[in-house]
């Protein structure tokens, strides 16, 4: 993702997108048992990559999607081409439409992603691409606490956020869903 590089050799970090289904108290009984399960009782909606809990919206893959696409093994739902993107997307109901940065810069996410994306926080998910480490792996209490994520499950400090990752691939060297990525996660404000 920061394969291209400036005049100024400054890497240049290039926006992923994707679309998530909401998981928030309106999926009564199944948001209940998950707020059990999980322990993370200041959550007032889950915004994640984590596909088991957010299920992704484009979940198919066209032949007309391969040149707009990430063409990596478990990156195929993540659209490079923003317009393509929202026109295969539509407007389907109870979506989180996301821009994502996987393994950013502190200085990138800071930069922000414009006016249309508002950043929500960070995510920590696996080489795969499909368990969180934060909201999916009941949790990892000798690495992080349950009160040090957000109301949306994520985290707010980059350091932090990159130390958690550190942490987890020392303490967890056999656990495959504590070798991760950091993942800036920028949510849309209007669909």
């Amino acid at each position: 993702m920061t394969g291209r590089v400036s005049a100024q050799n400054t890497p240049v970090v290039t926006p992923l997108y994707i679309a998530m289904e909401k998981f928030d108290p309106s999926k009564g009984a199944e948001w209940r048992k998950y707020i059990t399960w999980s322990g993370l009782t200041q959550l007032d909606e889950v915004v994640t990559l984590d596909g088991m809990i957010c299920p992704v919206i484009l979940d198919e893959i066209k032949d007309s999607y391969w040149d707009h696409i990430v063409n990596e093994d478990g990156m195929l739902n993540f659209f490079t081409d923003f317009d393509f993107f929202r026109q295969e997307l539509g407007s389907p109901a109870n979506v989180n439409i996301l821009a994502v940065l996987r393994n950013p810069t502190e200085e990138a996410v800071q930069e922000g992603l414009g006016d249309r994306f508002q950043f929500v926080g960070y995510d920590l998910l696996d080489q795969d691409h499909s368990v969180s480490a934060l909201c999916n792996c009941g949790g990892f209490p000798d690495v992080f606490a349950n009160a040090e994520l957000s109301t949306k499950g994520l985290l707010e400090n980059y350091g932090r956020a990159r130390e958690i990752q550190r942490h987890l691939r020392e303490l967890y060297p056999g656990e495959r869903h504590a070798d991760c990525n950091v993942w800036a996660i920028f949510r849309m404000d209007a669909v």
